[in-house]
């Protein structure tokens, strides 16, 4: 009933409040609908919710740029049947984001989101994480607001990059994977983080035969990692084997590869974008060719980091935020 959505959307719009997010379930009228609000999305910002546990026209993006909405959202519908990345990889969710802000939308995503899903996200850009549960008591979605867990979240999160001046490394960057030690826990060495026997099918192979068909491909991974504190309590203080994960499911996505030296050299070169890793040492062992396995070790080092004098993050008293320095 498009006269009670844009009743509704004017009531909710009549509040004050700073957008308005409307859900668009799969339909054939999604374009339709969306242009029905074309009048209000000219003079109130909106955003439309599409849901990860639903399939959709490839052209819904298409729909809610050509109606004038502010931005898209990625969202769960059902939340009894998982959260976000349960329907989604972060390889796809960052696809998602990258049409959205191709289309002029700005473009986040949601969906029973918690602390350690926020690094695993991160890379892909979006404009706005948004959470719910996360943030409450007990990380109950219908509980009141917790300032602790909401403090949590928001230091896993970077702010603006400061603009008095131009970096000489990329804050945004180390702020968005955590890199926040303070000064009296400096030079604490490393620590290694691991995956082991990761098995995925894999598009591999030189020869003829084995184009067209995918084969089992083992990796093990060991990575040494900055040390930020002596007491690791919270996500910001560790760098998570899930990002090796998703880094290895990513590349493998890409298609086809001959050898599996293309895959570790491009599997040690994702994992040594973050600034705390120093060193890497990548297994790639294709298991399908009579032996247990056969296949490659490399060992890479980052080429300049600045581990002895890593960045810290300080109150900043006077604005009530934090400040890199």
């Amino acid at each position: 009933d498009l006269q009670a959505l844009r009743a509704r959307v004017e009531e909710v719009a009549a509040t004050g409040v700073d957008f308005i997010k409307i859900g668009f379930l799969p339909s054939s009228r999604i374009g339709a609908d969306a242009q029905a609000l074309a009048d209000i999305a000219g003079r109130k910002r909106l955003i439309a919710v599409v849901f990860a546990d639903h399939r959709y026209e490839e052209n819904v993006m298409t729909s809610f740029a050509k109606a004038g909405f502010y931005g898209v959202m990625l969202d769960t519908d059902d939340k009894s049947k998982g959260r976000l990345l349960d329907h989604i990889p972060p390889d796809r969710i960052s696809d998602f984001v990258a049409q959205g802000q191709r289309h002029g939308l700005m473009t986040g995503v949601a969906g029973s989101l918690e602390a350690p899903d926020i690094p695993r996200l991160l890379p892909g850009k979006p404009d706005f994480l948004g959470f719910r549960g996360a943030l409450c008591e007990g990380l109950s979605r219908n509980a009141d607001l917790d300032a602790e867990a909401t403090a949590k979240i928001r230091a896993l999160i970077p702010g603006e990059r400061p603009a008095e001046k131009t970096p000489s490394v990329d804050l945004e960057l180390l702020a968005a994977r955590g890199y926040f030690p303070d000064a009296a826990e400096d030079n604490l060495g490393t620590d290694q983080i691991f995956v082991r026997d990761f098995v995925l099918p894999v598009d591999i192979g030189a020869y003829s035969f084995e184009h067209g068909k995918k084969q089992k491909v083992r990796f093990d991974v060991t990575a040494d990692v900055l040390r930020l504190t002596r007491d690791p309590k919270d996500m910001h203080h560790i760098v998570s084997y899930d990002l090796i994960m998703d880094g290895i499911r990513a590349i493998v996505s890409r298609g086809h590869v001959d050898l599996v030296e293309t895959l570790a050299e491009q599997a040690a070169a994702f994992i040594l974008e973050n600034p705390r890793v120093a060193r890497v040492v990548v297994r790639v062992e294709k298991l399908e060719l009579g032996p247990g396995g056969v296949g490659v070790q490399i060992e890479r080092k980052r080429e300049s980091a600045r581990l002895s004098k890593p960045l810290r993050v300080v109150a900043a008293k006077a604005e009530g935020g934090r400040k890199v320095v």
